[in-house]
């Protein structure tokens, strides 16, 4: 009886039982090939056997068959190659290396793209955004299917470049999506560093975007894909809102890659309007800051500005349209009469805990405005002032007897 064989009656399962899904999961037993790190002529046994496992002549003499000490460690060996073969441990990742969803690739960082005519790649880095089966339909062969890959590569300074590849299988797919990626690479420009030039609104196909720049440490607060292009540009801070179906990655992807090829820079709406370029910051208190001025040309006088010329930056950029921002919906309980009642109820409350906060920043205690003039108004000494109002009334009441 083969190994084969035996291997069959110890880990087969029945047709009824594997409809049952049985044969499969962690417990299912696996075959092991027992004949690994085996050699011939080497057993339990510890013989020197001429002509097999030691040479027929040694030293002119002929070699005779004969017993060796036992070997303590074979056994050990032999279990340890056995089960570095049968074991699968999974390989365990950092939380920020496992993708977006369970042990899936999108998500996942497959390593820069493949050196061309020895221009390496070197400080790239791909990550998948779309692992999917596709299926195509032949005259000659029919139905067949393959695999398709989707994947966004840079340099995060601001190289960038996305690739589609398919294949029979999904290593061939990902070597082909992270070549033609490494090969359709553009330049944005960014910033400072970290965000965009300006807001600006792009669509592709059936997807919109809405994209907004942010301060310095505010973060990507964008659809997850997004947020992966922004991580191989070299954009840190940004929002940006998707409308239409979110879950084409393809088309958000392209669609974004339209609006940061298209946004301006501030020395281009410089020249473009012959105006010097202001930026105002709440965090730096509205100071106004000279950003950019036009190089080519004088710039215009305030006589020489039209009347209706728009000089606001936003309808500027929007091309004097404005984006609409619904307001939040109110809960249903807000329309009914009860809660106008409660509104009435609690109005005496309202700012009560900002203008608790506010003394004790500002005072170190709640304390009233009439605090200075009557001292007796101090929360802290109000204790106080009640045992001296005690004490008088009783010497006045004695005074009196």
């Amino acid at each position: 009886m083969s190994a084969n064989e035996l291997w069959k009656g110890v880990t087969g399962v029945s047709n009824a039982g594997r409809k049952r899904g049985r044969g499969r999961g962690a417990g299912v037993k696996r075959r092991r090939d027992l004949n690994r790190g085996q050699v011939i002529g080497v057993g339990k046994v510890n013989m020197m056997w001429p002509g097999l496992n030691a040479p027929v002549l040694r030293n002119g003499e002929l070699v005779r068959q004969q017993s060796q000490p036992r070997d303590e460690q074979r056994e050990s060996r032999l279990q340890a190659i056995r089960d570095q073969f049968t074991d699968q441990r999974s390989f365990k990742l950092t939380p920020l290396e496992r993708g977006w969803s369970g042990n899936r690739l999108p998500g996942r960082s497959i390593g820069p793209p493949d050196a061309v005519d020895f221009e390496t790649f070197e400080g790239f880095d791909t990550t998948v955004l779309e692992l999917k089966t596709v299926f195509s339909m032949t005259a000659t062969a029919g139905r067949t299917r393959h695999i398709s890959c989707f994947a966004v590569t840079g340099n995060g300074a601001g190289l960038v470049g996305y690739g589609l590849g398919k294949g029979n299988t999904g290593m061939a797919a990902i070597k082909q999506c992270k070549r033609r990626a490494g090969q359709r690479l553009i330049y944005v420009e960014r910033c400072d560093g970290h965000t965009v030039f300006h807001d600006f609104f792009t669509r592709f196909a059936a997807v919109r975007i809405f994209v907004e720049r942010r301060p310095r440490g505010h973060g990507l607060q964008c659809h997850r894909a997004i947020r992966e292009i922004c991580h191989r540009v070299g954009i840190s801070d940004l929002y940006a809102k998707v409308e239409g179906p979110t879950d084409n990655v393809q088309s958000i992807t392209k669609a974004f890659f339209l609006g940061l090829l298209r946004q301006r820079t501030h020395q281009q709406l410089a020249d473009e309007k012959r105006l010097h370029l202001v930026e105002l910051r709440p965090e730096a208190d509205n100071y106004p800051r000279l950003v950019a001025s036009p190089g080519g040309a004088p710039v215009r006088s305030k006589e020489q500005i039209p009347a209706d010329e728009e000089l606001d930056f936003q309808l500027h950029i929007f091309e004097g349209k404005v984006p609409l921002k619904m307001p939040p919906k109110q809960p249903f309980y807000m329309k009914l009469p009860c809660y106008q009642t409660h509104l009435n109820k609690v109005k005496h409350l309202k700012n009560q805990e900002q203008v608790r906060v506010s003394l004790l920043a500002e005072h170190g205690e709640v304390r009233s405005f009439l605090a200075d003039q009557y001292p007796e108004c101090r929360a802290a000494s109000a204790a106080l002032w009640a045992e001296k109002r005690q004490a008088a009334e009783d010497d006045q009441e004695q005074d009196e007897m």
